[in-house]
């Protein structure tokens, strides 16, 4: 399962850096974006909204007023799910997902993981 990282950062102190390198602990193919380019343990952070193919799952970082920019982007990926960290919950964006029938869940991906239920 390829899962997005949107709103990545190179710095390990946060969230979204930590999802990268345990999705990488758990042998998922990881890709990500955010607001610099960068890289994490060999993931190339992309800082434009890359037309990546078969995305399963994309994973929230950024705070609902910075996800507007995203909408359209994500809804084109056609996402088997889209998760929405702590902090990035957003209804609006919600209806959108249900609109296109994307499924979507507030969880944290660090924590799915821990209990295998990602």
């Amino acid at each position: 399962m390829k899962t997005l990282v949107i709103g990545a950062s190179e710095n390990v102190q946060r969230y979204s850096n930590m999802a990268i390198r345990k999705l990488l602990n758990y042998n998922h193919e990881v890709v990500a974006i955010g607001a610099k380019e960068g890289e994490v343990n060999g993931i190339k952070i992309n800082n434009e909204q890359v037309a990546f193919d078969d995305i399963h799952t994309i994973t929230l970082y950024l705070n609902p007023q910075r996800q507007e920019a995203y909408f359209d982007y994500v809804v084109g990926l056609h996402p088997k799910r889209v998760i929405f960290n702590p902090g990035t919950e957003n209804p609006e964006f919600y209806k959108l997902l249900r609109d296109h029938n994307i499924p979507y869940e507030e969880a944290c991906t660090l924590v799915l993981l821990s209990t295998n239920q990602y």
